[in-house]
């Protein structure tokens, strides 16, 4: 009979170290994004997670600010994306290009070989194109011409869509939206940021280009590596992955939810949650991170009942029931 060797815990100094790092992190992105606390610490979770972010927002709320600001941080390799209706898998994967003097082809690698992808109004792009990501952000690597390539670690895809406009988009297939660890909804800034954000861009400066030149550089793709592996042995009592689970479950049970979330649901919701304790300088996790990182898991992996739509009820509302029903453990 073989005994599964436990998880060896992580180190308090190491667990400070990343806390304090994090905290860093945090404090150089709002050095150039004004505002949007809860979105910079959804991304900043994912990222420790090693996931993929689907960034939800009206156009100019700063969303491609925050992923040049990440990627500064840590000395990381930034490509965008603009997806368009003509956009084919090898304007973003790469393809073969034949070399008349040397007389063989040669790969000339896509965008997507890089740290930080922002795949723009990703909605934008045909299926074909869309589903080009899925293997990149599933297996870390890209084949090309009968060869398998890595993409360098770490890696995240952060994709946009904007919610209101529609016409000339195509909505994302299920496959691809599960492949997202996180969908995050960016909103409008507080009155008080708005005035902040709108001094700093229109004092001393030419245009509106968006700027990181105060964003430092605070760490190497090593040190990400590291954080990203301390995240993934933070503590889950039983109890709390319970309580994952069940909230989970209770989503393929519940009226007005047609589809509820699969085990790779559940698999993210841990995940990040176990991130979000890195974050919060623990060792551990608890029930309250479940629920600060439910709806952001969740929300794009249900589908609503066609009742559901016509009351007006959105994804968030039916995971908030959903958590005020589950009990959670008290200890």
């Amino acid at each position: 009979m073989t005994t599964s060797t436990p998880t060896p815990l992580p180190d308090p100094a190491r667990i400070q170290w990343a806390a304090e790092q994090a905290e860093a992190l945090r404090t150089e992105i709002h050095r150039a994004l004004v505002g949007q606390e809860a979105v910079v610490g959804q991304v900043l979770a994912a990222f420790l997670a090693g996931g993929h972010v689907l960034l939800e927002g009206v156009p100019g709320l700063g969303k491609t600010l925050l992923v040049r600001a990440l990627a500064t941080t840590f000395r990381g390799a930034f490509a965008r994306i603009q997806f368009t209706p003509d956009l084919m898998p090898s304007d973003v994967m790469g393809h073969a290009l034949w070399d008349m003097k040397s007389e063989q082809f040669h790969l000339r690698r896509g965008p997507v070989f890089t740290n930080l992808l922002l795949a723009d109004e990703v909605n934008r792009a045909p299926a074909k194109t869309q589903a080009a990501l899925l293997e990149v952000m599933q297996e870390q690597q890209v084949s090309l011409e009968g060869r398998t390539l890595p993409v360098q670690a770490p890696f995240m895809v952060l994709a946009t869509q904007n919610p209101i406009e529609q016409e000339g988009t195509y909505p994302l297939p299920e496959a691809q939206l599960d492949r997202f660890l996180l969908k995050v909804h960016m909103g409008y800034p507080e009155v008080h940021e708005e005035v902040a954000l709108v001094r700093q861009v229109t004092t001393g400066t030419v245009g509106d280009a968006l700027r990181v030149d105060e964003v430092r550089p605070l760490m190497s793709a090593t040190e990400v590596l590291e954080l990203q592996a301390l995240a993934a042995s933070v503590r889950v009592d039983e109890a709390v992955l319970d309580y994952a689970v069940r909230i989970v479950r209770a989503t393929r049970e519940w009226p007005g939810i047609a589809i509820g979330a699969g085990p790779r649901g559940a698999i993210a919701l841990v995940r990040v949650v176990r991130a979000h304790a890195l974050l919060e300088g623990r060792d551990f996790t608890t029930p309250d991170d479940v629920k600060a990182l439910a709806l952001p898991a969740l929300r794009h992996r249900l589908q609503r009942s066609p009742e559901t739509e016509i009351e007006g009820l959105g994804s968030d509302d039916l995971l908030r029931a959903i958590l005020a029903k589950v009990p959670a453990p008290r200890a």
